[in-house]
């Protein structure tokens, strides 16, 4: 799959919460992790996030949404039960995306709405699990964007194979290296 992912939650305060967000990531294969204006113990975060997510993924604590640095080109996608939100089925997620969940007892503020340049909404009667959430929205986003044969049409019918990729012609290195740019010194 091309493209990289990264999810986090803003003002969440349940450590297991966070933690179970966090595990689930790591088995998603998020590439980083984060969370803004948060308060949560993360010795207790740790008991729900067997696989010790934050040893094996990059993580990120903003401290304020003004603090919140996103690697230049990734699109913030909002996840909020709002009534312009998109519905996660219809939803073509970004190939540079981080994902943004609201606290366990809120929504997303409107500060962090305002910079989302998409808000999804995952079609429930009422709001789920800040860990849940999180599981359905990259489940959602390997399904779409991973090299997967289409489902069948009928019920229980046989799936397609996968096609094996054909790769074009070799890319000269050598004539793309004067395009290299330095990233600038005063955003890291």
């Amino acid at each position: 799959m091309r493209g990289y992912f990264g999810i986090g939650a803003e003002k969440i305060h349940k450590p297991m919460n966070i933690g179970s967000l966090f595990r689930t990531a790591h088995a998603f294969g998020a590439d980083f992790m984060f969370t803004v204006d948060s308060v949560y113990t993360r010795r207790r975060g740790r008991l729900s996030d067997t696989s010790d997510a934050i040893s094996h993924i990059p993580f990120y604590s903003f401290p304020t949404l003004t603090d919140m640095i996103l690697p230049e080109g990734c699109v913030l996608v909002g996840v909020e039960l709002t009534d312009d939100a998109i519905e996660l089925p219809s939803f073509k997620h970004p190939q540079q995306a981080a994902y943004i969940l609201g606290p366990e007892k809120g929504e997303l503020s409107s500060e962090i709405l305002e910079k989302c340049a998409y808000t999804v909404k995952i079609p429930t009667k009422f709001c789920i699990n800040v860990g849940l959430a999180g599981a359905i929205i990259m489940y959602d986003r390997i399904k779409t964007l991973g090299k997967f044969p289409r489902p069948p049409i009928s019920s229980g019918g046989s799936v397609e194979p996968l096609h094996e990729h054909k790769y074009g012609s070799t890319l000269i290195r050598t004539q793309v290296e004067k395009f290299i740019d330095i990233p600038p010194r005063d955003r890291y």
